[in-house]
């Protein structure tokens, strides 16, 4: 069992978790990930690790409440105790000396750069992040990513923080201003994620993109997760979850996300209804 030590509302659909896993915490990079299981008999969710504690022995994950398993889990209490946590999954992040770097986070994704930011500027490059969300309320980790990084850029959709506009727009503007950018790291929804790769790749710019397919037992073996990259079949959980971004095929990752919608939505009108009656 995985102790919760601590909980905090980010906004209003965004809870973030410090979580006893001394293993795990020790073991955690940049980019990788765990699988969790809030109670017995619950649904797997693969959670990004937001931070970790390797002295305390803990590690953080931030979640959006959009279905019954992510309601399960934010239901659950400081002393509570999560069923199974596995990980750390996946293929953690190349971190090195790049030179000017610029990290885009949109939604949830904004505390998913968090572990990336503070490992690139600790390798030497210039980081340059940028997050969106649709308004101020929705922004995460602000606070963070201005101390960890050389420079922070913020938008909102409806100019209630900063420019008003879309995390796109400022990439934009600073490929104009003529700034020398190596790399470019997008994560966050879909739809975002497309519209920087096509701003990138109009200029050559490396660009790497956290792909955030359906997983179930992320060991590659069910194949839930196959994302197309370069025109081959890529299993996120175990080759990602960062692929080139330029290679991906977003039309395909968008419908393949969309095969359980309904049952989704059965799934968390049922939890809504166990956890109204207690």
């Amino acid at each position: 069992m995985f102790k919760i030590i601590k909980k905090e509302k980010l906004n209003e659909s965004v809870t973030r978790l410090i979580v006893e896993a001394p293993h795990i915490a020790r073991a955690a990079r940049p980019g990788n990930f765990v699988v969790v299981i809030p109670a017995e008999n619950a649904e797997r969710i693969p959670l990004t690790i937001a931070d970790a504690d390797k002295e305390r022995g803990t590690i953080s994950i931030i979640f959006q409440i959009v279905g019954a398993t992510t309601r399960v889990l934010d239901s659950l209490k400081v002393g509570d105790e999560i069923a199974h946590l596995l990980g750390p999954l996946g293929v953690p992040s190349h971190i090195a000396k790049y030179g000017t770097v610029v990290v885009i986070g949109g939604g949830v994704g904004i505390a998913e750069i968090y572990p990336a930011v503070k490992a690139l500027k600790s390798a030497g490059n210039k980081v340059i992040a940028i997050i969106g969300a649709r308004c101020k309320d929705l922004l995460i980790f602000e606070k963070e990513l201005r101390t960890e990084s050389s420079e922070l850029k913020i938008t909102t959709d409806d100019g209630t923080c900063g420019r008003k506009g879309f995390v796109s727009d400022e990439l934009k503007d600073l490929i104009a201003s003529g700034e020398k950018i190596d790399l470019v790291i997008a994560v966050g929804p879909v739809p975002m994620m497309k519209v920087c790769c096509d701003v990138t790749k109009a200029h050559n710019i490396r660009t790497v993109v956290s792909l955030n397919p359906l997983i179930l037992d992320a060991t590659g073996m069910c194949g839930i997760c196959r994302v197309t990259v370069g025109g081959k079949t890529k299993f996120a959980c175990v080759e990602g979850p960062e692929f080139d971004g330029h290679e991906v095929d977003f039309k395909e990752l968008t419908e393949r996300l969309k095969a359980y919608k309904d049952v989704e939505k059965r799934a968390d009108e049922h939890v809504c209804r166990l956890l109204s009656n207690g």
